[in-house]
């Protein structure tokens, strides 16, 4: 089974409703908690299963940015290729856009945590998040089913 996390700092400067904002404009169907980790700052937390990436699947596609997706969860492959950690930008997602910083951004990102019970299990995940392509259009789609 896949297992999704996805968590996001708030930071003292930063309105906790944007930042909510902000990530439910990418994942509309996950419900986050807030952490209060001082008086002006907290973080944001939320786990679900592969159907709370649906909306980032569309955008993946949209936005045409399928191999950068895929090349994003490859450099955040571990080393039991059981999971994969990326960042997304906090401040690109309040427009309900995707961006991929090249590091962590200077107020946080958005950390995405992808968990598989097995190799071939996230394999799956790749192809149907962010299949193979030829000239940016894909091989083929997966559905959500099959992983």
């Amino acid at each position: 089974m896949i297992q999704v996390q996805v968590c996001t700092d708030v930071n003292p400067t930063e309105s906790r409703d944007k930042v909510h904002s902000a990530l439910v404009s990418i994942f509309p169907d996950l419900d986050f908690e807030f952490e209060e980790l001082s008086e002006y700052s907290g973080r944001f937390s939320g786990e679900g299963d592969i159907h709370i990436l649906k909306y980032m699947h569309y955008l993946i596609r949209e936005e045409e940015i399928i191999d950068t997706s895929r090349t994003r969860l490859n450099v955040g492959m571990s080393e039991d290729m059981l999971s994969t950690s990326f960042i997304i930008s906090k401040q690109v997602a309040t427009v309900g856009r995707l961006n991929y910083p090249a590091q962590e951004e200077p107020l946080g990102s958005i950390r995405i945590t992808v968990k598989a019970d097995s190799v071939e299990e996230l394999e799956r995940f790749y192809d149907w998040l962010t299949p193979p392509t030829e000239d940016g259009v894909p091989d083929f789609e997966m559905d959500i089913r099959d992983v």
